[in-house]
């Protein structure tokens, strides 16, 4: 099984041509397309504020069609252009559809992903001083779960700007606030003064699952946290390989390589994690195959250990070790750890 690859250069069309001339990277002509076909859907949600008869028959087409063909891909593509810019610097306006126009349309608030993904989540890398760490939780726990989604749902509109500000980061504070808030009001306002079905199902519903679903995703990819060596990628996330995720979402399985090297480009992550193999078992990493961060998650929530077993791949160097110590060693890196004085 592969997962997903880049178009190669010579396989282009006279259509491919004209638009790989547009962006950085030609391998990225993926982001292009999709651009395309999530347009396409936010007009579909801009037609909903016209819908005048058979509303809801229409809303859920939409949330079908939504929900199906583009919102992984799309939360993926946001995810890669904001480690690597998609369009070259002569078309450079074009880098504002992602964030501010289509955003919206699928759960994000304008050009905030960035600022909480990029310039703190990377940089902390899960340790305590990061937002959206795992490690003070028992990762095996819905009710720790819940807290955590809490936290981020409710706690992020403050927490994340007061973060910049004690970094001297008030520029990234204020692109950040400014972003939700403007979310908030023009959200209130559609519903209250315009239309609030169609509000509700294209913008409030959105937005809501798709924090569930991030916050699902992060908690799955740092779900193992070795306590004695928490600040090490190889130890504080993990890998999904050979899964039906990556050839969507553009490789976004493999986590451990995305925290070593944070601009790696999508499509050369399968061939550097076997060119790497032996580094990550000599690091005891915790690879699963043919499932993802949020099946992950489910089972974990489920107590579902001898399932994630049965996925965990043995790696060149790492312990040879039973369906039942290979629960027992899961089990390890579930435990919260305490946050010492030195790490807060």
């Amino acid at each position: 099984m592969e997962d997903a690859r880049a178009p190669a250069v010579s396989e282009f069309r006279s259509i491919d041509h004209l638009l790989a001339n547009l962006i950085n990277d030609p391998r990225d002509l993926p982001f292009v397309y999709l651009i395309m076909q999530c347009s396409l859907v936010a007009a579909f949600g801009v037609g909903l504020f016209f819908v005048e008869t058979h509303f809801w028959a229409w809303a859920l087409a939409y949330w079908a069609v939504w929900g199906f063909w583009v919102i992984d891909r799309f939360i993926l593509m946001l995810h890669c252009t904001s480690h690597r810019i998609l369009f070259r610097h002569e078309y450079k306006v074009l880098n504002k559809i992602i964030p501010f126009v289509l955003s919206p349309f699928f759960g994000e608030s304008f050009d905030t992903y960035f600022a909480h993904h990029i310039a703190m989540h990377h940089p902390e890398n899960n340790l305590p001083k990061d937002l959206s760490s795992t490690m003070r939780f028992q990762r095996d726990s819905l009710v720790h779960w819940l807290r955590y989604f809490g936290r981020f749902f409710f706690g992020t509109l403050l927490e994340l700007p007061a973060y910049f500000l004690r970094k001297g980061q008030r520029r990234m504070a204020m692109r950040f606030f400014f972003g939700e808030l403007a979310l908030l009001i023009g959200v209130a306002v559609l519903a209250v003064f315009v239309n609030f079905p169609a509000t509700f199902v294209v913008f409030i519903a959105p937005v809501v699952l798709v924090r569930i679903l991030m916050m699902a995703g992060n908690w799955g990819q740092h779900a193992f946290v070795d306590a004695s060596d928490p600040g090490n990628p190889y130890k504080n996330s993990l890998t999904c390989i050979d899964s039906r995720y990556n050839r969507r979402c553009f490789n976004d399985g493999y986590h451990i390589n995305h925290h070593v090297k944070a601009r790696f480009h999508w499509s050369e992550h399968p061939a550097e994690f076997e060119r790497n193999k032996e580094i990550y078992g000599r690091e005891d990493a915790i690879i699963f195959r043919g499932i993802d961060f949020f099946q992950v998650w489910a089972y974990l929530m489920l107590g579902r250990y001898r399932t994630l077993a049965r996925r965990f791949v043995q790696l060149p160097g790492a312990p040879v070790r039973s369906e039942d110590e290979i629960i027992a060693f899961m089990k390890t890196r579930l435990k919260a750890i305490p946050e010492s004085p030195a790490a807060a």
